[in-house]
């Protein structure tokens, strides 16, 4: 009887490891993601960012969070999840600047 329930436990105990061990964490991304909300705001700051680039920059960034919740919806982001995140955080990053470093400022008009 004890070696039946002994078994019980550890069959229970392997079934439970894999929920504990599901990793939802995104560290890299979240720290990105907070680097780069702080590039867009000194753009705002300093006027390199004009109220229409500040927009589409905001709205990237949504998406980017947007796909990261979905990535964490069934409880483990994968290796191609975490991908397609950093890709995205990339061509974020590389429009940030883009737009920081344009001829366009908060105070001249829009081209």
């Amino acid at each position: 009887m004890k070696s039946v329930k002994l078994v019980s436990v550890l069959v229970a105990t392997l079934f439970a490891i894999p929920v504990f061990a599901q990793n939802t964490n995104t560290p890299n991304i979240d720290k990105r993601q907070e680097n780069q909300q702080k590039r867009v705001a000194n753009g705002v700051n300093s006027g390199a960012l004009t109220a229409q680039e500040t927009a589409n920059l905001e709205k990237r960034e949504a998406k980017i969070e947007t796909d990261k919740e979905a990535a964490k919806a069934d409880g483990k982001v994968t290796k191609k999840e975490r991908a397609k995140l950093e890709h995205e955080e990339n061509r974020a990053s590389k429009k940030i600047y883009a737009k920081k470093h344009n001829a366009r400022t908060a105070s001249s008009p829009a081209q």
